[in-house]
C-alpha cells in the first residue's frame, strides 16, 4: 500500500505536494487564529499571568509531533536523517546566537513568525510589514549582504559530527555514541523519556485537561507538522531531475521563498512546499477571521510602532535563518526529529523571549 502511494505521488508531485501543503497550511492558518495558539503569547501568558494552558498547548504540539515523526519513520514513509535538521554539521553557536535573536526579536514584532503570518491573513497590515522584513532579511542572511558574515563568523566553530564516528546530530545516535549502545537503542530511549515526560506535565494540569480550544489547538498544530513529513516524505524521489525537499512546516525562510516566488513565478513554475503551506496560512488565518467575523484591516499606531516591528522582524529574519528556524521551524519541526541543534535553538528562542519581553517592560517603566 505505501509503495503505491508513493508511486502516485512522485507521478505527480508537484500537484500533491501544491496542494496538499496548500491544506496543510490553511489548517495550521485557521487553527492557529481560532485558537489564539501563540508561542510568544505563551511565555507572556507564564511570566504575566501564571497561565501555563498555551505554554502547554506548545509543548503539546511538540509531543505530537515527535510521536508522528517517529511514526513516520518506522513506517519508512520519510527517512529524516535527509532533512536538514539531522546532518552532521552542528552548528551549536548559531543555534544559540540564532535562538536568543529570534526570540528578542519575536517580543518586539509581537510575535513569532507564523503568528503574524496568520494575522496578516486577518488584515494585520502591520503583521504584513514584519512578515515582509522577515523574508527580506532572511534571504539577506542566507545569501545576502548578512551571508558573509555569517560564514565567517559561524562557520569556524561548527562541528563536524561525523569525524567523531556519528552519522546525525540526533540526540539517539549521541547518546549511543557515549554510552556504547546501538543508535535505534539510544533514539527509542529518548523517544520514550521525551515522550513520558511531555504528555505527563502537560495533562497533569486540570486547567489544560479541560480547556478545548488549547487541547485542539496542540494537537491539531502537532498532526499539522506529521502531515507535512509525510507528504514531502513520500514526494521525496533522489533520482529526480529537482528532488522535493524533505521538510515540515518553518516559516523564516518560506517567508523569502514566497517573496522570491511571486516576484519570479516564470522562472519557478511550480511552487515549493515552503511556499504554498505560506500562503495556506495567509488564507486560513483570513478564513478564521472571517468565520469569527474579526476581519479587519489594522495599521501602525504611531512612527515609534512601525519601527519597533521592523526592528522585530529583521531580528526574526536574521536570527531565525542563523538557527535555523523559529518557534514552528526548530521548536516543533525540527525538534520532531530528536535533533540536539533543535532542542538548543528551542531553548534560546525562550530565553531571547523572556529577555525582550524583561526588557520591553523596563524600557515602558522608563516612558512612565
Amino acid at each position: 500500500m505505501l509503495e503505491t502511494w508513493k508511486e502516485i505521488v512522485v507521478e505527480s508531485s508537484a500537484l500533491y505536494v501544491g496542494f496538499g501543503g496548500l491544506l496543510i497550511g490553511f489548517v495550521f492558518g485557521f487553527v492557529v487564529y481560532r485558537t489564539n495558539f501563540c508561542t510568544m503569547g505563551s511565555i507572556s501568558d507564564m511570566l504575566s499571568f501564571g497561565d501555563y494552558r498555551r505554554w502547554r498547548a506548545w509543548l503539546l504540539a511538540m509531543a505530537t509531533a515527535i510521536a508522528g515523526a517517529a511514526i513516520v519513520s518506522w513506517q519508512e514513509i520519510a527517512n529524516l536523517t535527509d532533512s536538514i535538521y539531522l546532518t552532521t554539521q552542528f552548528n551549536w553557536a548559531g543555534n544559540i546566537v540564532g535562538g536568543l535573536m529570534f526570540g528578542f526579536g519575536m517580543v518586539f514584532a509581537g510575535g513569532c513568525t507564523s503568528r503574524n503570518l496568520v494575522r496578516a491573513g486577518a488584515g494585520d497590515l502591520r503583521s504584513l510589514v514584519v512578515m515582509i522584513m522577515v523574508g527580506l532579511f532572511a534571504f539577506m542572511t542566507i545569501g545576502g549582504l548578512i551571508g558573509p558574515l555569517r560564514v565567517m563568523v559561524f562557520s569556524p566553530v561548527t562541528v563536524n559530527l561525523s569525524d567523531y564516528g556519528m552519522e546525525s546530530q540526533g540526540m539517539g545516535v549521541i547518546l549511543a555514541k557515549f554510552t556504547g549502545m546501538s543508535p535505534s537503542t539510544g533514539t527509542a530511549i529518548v523517544l520514550t523519556v521525551l515522550l513520558v515526560g511531555l504528555f505527563g506535565y502537560i495533562f497533569k494540569s486540570k486547567d489544560f485537561r479541560t480547556s478545548p480550544p488549547h487541547v485542539i489547538s496542540g494537537f491539531v498544530i502537532g498532526l499539522c507538522v506529521v502531515a507535512g513529513w509525510a507528504l514531502t516524505g513520500l514526494a521525496f524521489d533522489e533520482l529526480a531531475d529537482k528532488p522535493v525537499a524533505l521538510t515540515s512546516l518553518t516559516y523564516v525562510q518560506p517567508a523569502g521563498a514566497s517573496l522570491d516566488y511571486l516576484m519570479r513565478y516564470t522562472a519557478y513554475g511550480a511552487p515549493s512546499f515552503a511556499v504554498v503551506t505560506t500562503f495556506g496560512a495567509l488564507l486560513g488565518g483570513f478564513a478564521g477571521a472571517v468565520s469569527v467575523k474579526r476581519f479587519a484591516l489594522t495599521t501602525f499606531a504611531n512612527t515609534k510602532d512601525t519601527l519597533r516591528n521592523m526592528f522585530g522582524g529583521a531580528l526574526m529574519g536574521t536570527g531565525g535563518v542563523i538557527a535555523l528556524g523559529c518557534t514552528i521551524g526548530q521548536g516543533v519541526t525540527g525538534l520532531s526529529t530528536l535533533a540536539l541543534g533543535s532542542l538548543i535553538a528551542l531553548i534560546s528562542i525562550v530565553i531571547g523571549g523572556i529577555g525582550g519581553m524583561k526588557y520591553m517592560e523596563y524600557s515602558l517603566m522608563k516612558e512612565a
